[in-house]
């Protein structure tokens, strides 16, 4: 007890020498550390490196009191451990530390949309986009309705190299007939995702990751897991149809929506890809009002 109490005064003595040393910088580097932590803690939610982080923590707990017990053989056991934390810590966060320098290289800086030609190219790669989305839109609400299953993935800003090279390179321009072969029972291209990217379908029979959340319902299948999965670690939109009831779903962000119709499907594909830019009404527009009429 009395070496507790010496800790708690050694402790109170730091504490009150960094108050009277405190400085602007000092100011500083606690907001930067805070906004870090922050950001941290709201990438790893609800995923897979939250329940590392929380074991980690619990780990430094157990290590504090061992040493504040005075237990020499585990406390020799956990400073093995805790002396190279750092190496611990990348070894085991890799996909998440990736991810994130990923999302950190993949950001635009907006200055560059000042240049005509940029903004021009973007314009392009938009439009070809909103024709991608209206084609899957319109191959899922025929494969809903046959009940064929699929899984497809719209690459956003975060490159999906490794996941295609899972798969079988296509690179063939987009059409709802392409994608509801690709996805026929009996084609060998049927069981994996396919991968959009810039308009084009780029590859078919992609293996995805799957989830590790344990909280989700037990009816979701193998695809909408491996949806939710492709989520959480990259910032791509994945479209499912799912073979046992039809349903149409769309996992982005670690969020899955389900039970969606063709109207429904694009909205939501439109707000996550082209958020950017508002879909205009000569556009976007006149191709969703078609949707909705369809859907009626």
């Amino acid at each position: 007890m009395a070496r507790l109490l010496d800790y708690i005064a050694e402790l109170w003595d730091k504490i009150v020498i960094i108050i009277l040393s405190f400085r602007l910088p000092d100011l500083l580097d606690i907001i930067l550390v805070a906004f870090i932590l922050y950001n941290a803690l709201k990438f790893i939610r609800e995923t897979r490196a939250f329940q590392l982080a929380k074991g980690i923590i619990l780990l430094g707990g157990v290590y504090l009191l061992i040493s504040l017990l005075n237990m020499q053989a585990s406390e020799y056991i956990f400073g093995r451990l805790f002396s190279d934390f750092i190496i611990v810590l990348i070894i085991l966060f890799q996909p998440e530390i990736r991810h994130a320098v990923e999302s950190v290289g993949a950001s635009k800086f907006s200055g560059l949309k000042l240049l005509g030609g940029i903004r021009n190219e973007q314009a392009l790669k938009d439009e070809k986009l909103k024709s991608s989305i209206i084609t899957v839109c319109k191959a899922c609400n025929e494969m809903s309705s046959q009940k064929i299953g699929a899984l497809i993935v719209f690459e956003n800003e975060n490159m999906l190299g490794e996941i295609i090279k899972s798969g079988t390179l296509v690179d063939a321009q987009i059409s709802h007939e392409l994608l509801c072969n690709i996805f026929f029972p009996m084609s060998p291209l049927h069981d994996g995702a396919a991968i959009l990217r810039e308009g084009r379908v780029h590859a078919a029979a992609c293996i995805l990751p799957l989830t590790q959340n344990i909280s989700l319902a037990q009816q979701m299948g193998t695809r909408h897991r491996a949806a939710i999965g492709l989520a959480e670690q990259s910032d791509a939109a994945v479209v499912v149809v799912s073979e046992e009831s039809g349903s149409i779903s769309m996992a982005y962000k670690n969020r899955l929506e389900r039970d969606l119709t063709e109207s429904e499907l694009f909205d939501k594909l439109t707000a996550a890809l082209l958020s950017k830019e508002p879909v205009t009404q000569s556009a976007g527009g006149r191709l969703k009002e078609r949707l909705r009429r369809r859907a009626k």
